[in-house]
């Protein structure tokens, strides 16, 4: 599992994950930048997202939804802030309804994704901050670290083909 930490704040909102990568930044970045690969690696094996918008530009927006094993559908949308190829980038993340729009009584998270290299590896951080207490813990109590956990534990068999 190349998830290597998980730690919560909450007197500082966030939710920290570290994970390593035995491949270069640059290949871990086009995961994110392709939408088809973003696909194979964005949600839980049990919940596989669909991408439907992909502009992975500042100011642009990524729409996506979440396919539980019931045929449910969770949908849900990034407003991208900055790009920094290839060693990261920020956005919104938030829920949405069945038409990307945002579900308001959702919360919503400012995420920094960073990318580096250490030693033929690249270490990522996924840092996400929440506008309260309450909406970081509504999201650990829905179970965002082992849903995130087990999404990103999806890059290595992707790295791998």
């Amino acid at each position: 599992m190349p998830v290597t930490n998980v730690s919560h704040d909450i007197d500082a909102l966030t939710l920290t994950i570290t994970a390593e990568f035995a491949a270069p930044r640059e290949r871990i970045w086009q995961i994110y930048a392709d939408p088809r690969q973003l696909e194979k690696i964005w949600g839980p094996p049990t919940y596989p997202a669909t991408v439907v918008d992909h502009e992975f530009t500042p100011g642009g927006r990524v729409t996506y939804y979440m396919t539980g094993p019931e045929g449910d559908k969770h949908a849900g949308y990034w407003n991208i802030i900055s790009i920094d190829e290839p060693t990261g980038f920020s956005f919104t993340d938030g829920f949405a309804d069945a038409d990307f729009s945002p579900i308001e009584s959702m919360p919503v998270s400012t995420n920094d994704f960073s990318f580096r290299e250490e030693g033929g590896s690249t270490i990522a951080t996924y840092v996400s901050t929440y506008a309260t207490a309450e909406g970081l813990q509504q999201v650990l109590d829905m179970g965002v670290v082992e849903g995130a956990s087990q999404a990103i534990g999806q890059i290595d068999d992707l790295i791998k083909s």
